[in-house]
């Protein structure tokens, strides 16, 4: 881990049972909590297993790497570490002439219950 860590901490291998407030309650241990995001799936809006805590400050944040990482959570030992930045995306060009959606090729290439 570099010197000059930041704040924003990934919370890995939680029960699909944790909530925000269990998380805040943990974390709270080590330091100042800022905000947690707990992941939640869309259509269920059940947990993923994972989240991310922001940390006051970079001391709070290694704290809570160090004190946290491998502690048991309900039956499974938490992965805590630095979150990295999300990765790029390609920006989505239409440049080629075709429109999105554009089936192509006539009646037999549209979907099903279309006409």
């Amino acid at each position: 881990m570099n010197n000059r860590m930041n704040t924003k901490l990934y919370v890995g291998n939680l029960p699909f049972t944790t909530t925000a407030l269990d998380l805040q309650g943990l974390f709270s241990q080590a330091g100042s909590v800022a905000s947690i995001d707990l992941v939640t799936d869309k259509f269920t809006g059940r947990s993923r297993g994972f989240a991310f805590v922001t940390m006051a400050t970079p001391d709070d944040a290694k704290n809570a790497v160090t004190q946290l990482h491998g502690r048991d959570l309900g039956g499974r030992n938490l992965t805590v570490s630095e979150a990295r930045p999300p990765a790029e995306r390609p920006a989505h060009s239409h440049d080629s002439g075709e429109r999105s959606g554009d089936f192509g090729g006539g009646p037999r290439a549209r979907p099903p219950g279309r006409r």
